[in-house]
């Protein structure tokens, strides 16, 4: 497949997946017969999906799976193989392998890049497609809903000008999440902008079921977080210093702080029987119980401000405190892997989930 004679700037498309079944088959579909070079990356799928991706005539390019995959391998390796395809490519879309691209957003994303070369990199509305399934669902569909303009960094779904990933060398392709916020900063640190348009991008296809996978999604941030941040390129250094902090003062500190103040409470009042002590640590338990009901009072208001409705927002606030501790022990773990002069690998919190069948047509579709 080629780019068409009338694209100008050229367009290429990168799609990564491994085992997305029907969800793969939906993105491909809307992506071949719009004139551009399509490479799809596999990571050692059993399910077929390369045979699909080629009976559809779409460049596949299997992982050697011998060396340990990550997404930002995939992607690079899916823009070498569309430049050797397509050398005049100017800008390439990525695309995960269980989104949908919108009818119209590869125009409208070009149309952004091509004018205004300090742009890097740009990104739509993306939504999740079926929000209704779930609390997890629709709280991503909540994440992926963020405000128009200037960003600090995109996700996986972007469209990026070949000439600045060539020139800060593409993405890390060591990391196992936060791979796009870490390439952003190196852009934005040699003089790109990252950007938000309302254009309707992609729809998502999370399908995420059970809290378990909430948790190791949030495992997986955590580690990616703490790595990014402090040991990385200087662009990225305190990228993310706000969420490890507030992970550390609620997923480990507010509990230490309460088990000691619970201790030193049945301490003064069984052993020491001293009223001022006593009343101190009462003081202490209030002091904290407070903290934990102003903030969590602070979640759900903003839940309700999002439009979240009482129940949902009540869970969001409880998912989001719940979450604190699983990013601890994702750095936890990224801190013991170094130690011991291990690779990162890879925390997958789709594992063996199945793809909804039901089809959910895009807005104005």
């Amino acid at each position: 497949m080629s780019d068409a004679a009338s694209s100008n700037p050229p367009v290429g498309v990168v799609v990564i997946g491994r085992n997305e079944g029907e969800r793969l088959q939906r993105c491909l579909r809307s992506l071949v017969g719009v004139g551009r070079t399509i490479v799809y990356v596999d990571s050692g799928s059993t399910d077929g999906s390369q045979d699909f991706a080629r009976s559809l005539g779409v460049e596949v390019v299997a992982l050697d799976m011998g060396v340990p995959f990550t997404a930002a391998r995939a992607r690079n390796t899916g823009l070498e193989r569309l430049l050797q395809l397509a050398p005049s490519t100017e800008f390439v879309q990525f695309v995960d392998g269980d989104c949908e691209v919108a009818p119209g957003w590869l125009e409208a994303g070009a149309r952004a890049l091509a004018q205004d070369e300090t742009i890097a990199a740009v990104s739509g509305r993306l939504r999740e497609r079926f929000p209704e399934k779930s609390i997890y669902n629709r709280l991503a569909d909540l994440e992926w809903d963020r405000p128009v303009g200037d960003e600090k960094s995109c996700g996986g779904n972007a469209m990026m000008r070949v000439e600045a990933l060539r020139r800060v060398g593409g993405f890390d392709p060591t990391l196992i999440a936060g791979e796009e916020p870490e390439l952003c900063a190196r852009m934005r640190a040699s003089g790109y902008r990252i950007v938000r348009i309302a254009d309707e991008m992609a729809l998502h296809d999370l399908a995420m079921f059970e809290q378990r996978q909430w948790m190791t999604r949030a495992r997986r941030h955590g580690y990616a977080i703490l790595e990014v941040s402090y040991f990385k390129t200087r662009a990225s250094r305190g990228l993310f210093r706000k969420q490890i902090v507030s992970a550390l003062v609620w997923g480990v500190g507010w509990p230490i702080a309460l088990i000691a103040s619970l201790l030193s409470f049945a301490w003064t009042l069984l052993v020491l029987e001293g009223d001022v002590l006593t009343a101190a640590s009462i003081g202490l338990l209030v002091t904290l119980v407070a903290m934990r009901f102003v903030q969590f009072l602070r979640l759900y208001r903003y839940g309700l401000n999002r439009r979240l409705g009482k129940e949902v927002a009540h869970k969001y606030a409880a998912l989001l405190f719940s979450s604190k501790s699983a990013n601890v022990r994702g750095m936890a773990q990224f801190l013991w892997r170094r130690l011991r002069g291990r690779r990162s690998q890879v925390i997958d919190y789709k594992a063996a989930v199945p793809a909804p069948v039901q089809p959910a047509p895009l807005p104005g579709r």
